[in-house]
């Protein structure tokens, strides 16, 4: 072997993860990528909310300076593909400082509701950049041009931040006609024509109603969003019933505990068409559930019927999948910094990747050990996944040793992890053995599901894929890399920006 091949042919790790273990660093666009993907302000295992917002803004900032376009792409991806709001809102107000054209472009594909104006103003504001300059306000006046009477009565709550009648003190938008300016006068507060806005109008009567049957009355002449009414006047059962039947997927789904202290659940009639909804594939997809949702659903209920058709719901969001190549191996952690929404969206995800492989893939979880999970084909995932439990330290090189040792010949190697190794042979030294003594060929997916920083692999091998966040497209992605497609930065990469 050559000098230069001794001193320069194998990479060392450069960095160490929370636990002071040794890791990569990888590109600041994946890095990116990564925050984006995973990173919600809550508190983690290893960082609180106030860490993980400083290297957050880190990272927008240097981005913006940087790569603005590829910053850019990023936002747009992770706020429609990837179903973040947050961190996509974060990066958007800082592109406004740096790039008002990008900003411009962009605007209208991450602010897509008056919540995330909302949220949007307030960073802005936080940032010390007051109203955001006349750059923002042209994209607040674009936005405010197309809010309607439904938007105005669900989402203009006062006290929860900017309201959009606060938008529109900031803006000064031109209303277009006699109903844009009715509408525009009732969101600030002031005298209006409510002959002209008939959603408006049940609302304030639904406000003053005296009785039940007029509450409902009002409910369905307006068709008032549960909102709307639970924020007006509280609801008892039948007002709770007449709002089960015009409430989205995700709203009654979140809603459930209610419905059940309500009393609305009593009712065979409401029952099922509560389950009727939840096992409806059509209406899941559309409603665009993250799988996760399901599974924190499922742990808060406890009415039977409810949690089967959880059970049926969180099979038909993986159905659509395309399936797995059968020579798979799935490695779950479950050492103790997973603990909580970690390891139930992981637990989650490992078992419908597992069900993709038609059943005949390994799934394993590991700690510092490492156990077969002994899966079931026929038993639900959420059933499965409540069952799997956290314990001891982390040890990311454990289940490729044991594929070395039982001789055992995988095609794709998908491991679910935070990434916080604290003993044992590093995941990419051994992922390096495997190819060497079983299948060189062999491709691993990294799925982190953590906002941390530091990586297991660096980033220049072609043959390892960095997966960030918990979406179902998290799963196609993987299926659809296993038949050749590119990797998730070139996705990012390549995404248009529209004109």
């Amino acid at each position: 072997m050559s000098i230069a091949k001794k001193l320069f042919g194998s990479v060392r790790p450069n960095t160490f993860n929370k636990d002071h273990y040794p890791a990569f660093i990888r590109s600041a666009e994946e890095q990116y990528v990564q925050t984006l993907m995973t990173n919600t302000m809550s508190n983690t295992y290893y960082a609180d909310q106030h860490e993980l917002l400083r290297e957050a803004a880190q990272l927008h900032h240097e981005m913006a300076n940087s790569n603005p376009t590829f910053m850019a792409q990023a936002i747009v991806y992770a706020r429609n593909e990837g179903f973040m709001r947050l961190q996509p809102l974060f990066g958007l107000a800082i592109l406004s400082i740096y790039n008002p054209d990008l900003f411009a472009k962009i605007f209208l594909q991450v602010v897509r509701y008056p919540s995330d104006l909302s949220d949007f103003l307030t960073i802005l504001k936080g940032l010390g950049r007051g109203e955001g300059g006349r750059a923002v306000k042209r994209q607040v006046n674009r936005f405010l041009s197309g809010v309607s009477e439904y938007w105005a009565i669900k989402y203009n709550g006062r006290g929860r931040g900017y309201s959009l009648g606060d938008a529109i003190a900031t803006a000064h938008p031109k209303p277009q006609e006699l109903k844009q300016q009715a509408l525009f006068r009732y969101l600030r507060g002031l005298d209006t024509n409510l002959a002209l806005l008939p959603q408006v109008e049940a609302l304030e009567n639904l406000k003053l109603a005296a009785t039940e049957e007029e509450q409902i009355a009002w409910i369905e002449r307006g068709k008032l969003p549960y909102e709307t009414v639970t924020g007006a006047i509280k609801p008892s059962k039948a007002v709770w019933e007449a709002l089960l039947y015009q409430m989205p997927t995700f709203a009654m789904l979140r809603h459930m505990n209610a419905l059940q202290r309500a009393g609305v659940l009593t009712d065979k009639r409401n029952l099922d068409y509560i389950v009727s909804r939840l096992t409806d594939q059509q209406a899941l997809n559309k409603a665009k559930i993250l799988p996760f949702r399901l599974a924190t659903a499922f742990r808060q209920v406890d009415h039977p019927e409810l949690r089967d058709a959880l059970r049926e719901a969180a099979e038909l969001t993986f159905d659509n999948l395309p399936e797995l190549g059968e020579r798979t191996a799935i490695f779950l952690d479950i050492s103790g910094s997973m603990e909580g929404q970690y390891l139930e969206i992981g637990a989650v995800f490992a078992l419908a990747l597992y069900k993709k492989t038609q059943g005949n893939s390994l799934f394993w979880l590991f700690d510092t050990e490492v156990v077969d999970a002994k899966p079931s084909r026929k038993d639900s995932i959420l059933t499965q996944a409540a069952q799997i439990r956290t314990r001891g330290g982390t040890d990311t090189g454990a289940p490729i040793r044991k594929l070395i040792q039982d001789q055992k010949k995988v095609d794709q190697i998908i491991i679910i992890t935070d990434e916080q190794q604290n003993s044992g042979s590093p995941f990419y030294k051994q992922l390096k053995q495997y190819r060497a003594k079983i299948n060189r060929d062999v491709k691993a997916f990294i799925v982190d599901i953590a906002p941390y920083r530091h990586a297991m692999v660096p980033d220049h091998d072609p043959q390892t894929f960095y997966i960030y966040g918990w979406s179902d497209t998290v799963l196609s992605y993987i299926a659809q890399s296993v038949q050749g497609y590119s990797s998730l930065m070139e996705r990012v990469a390549e995404l248009s920006l529209g004109d």
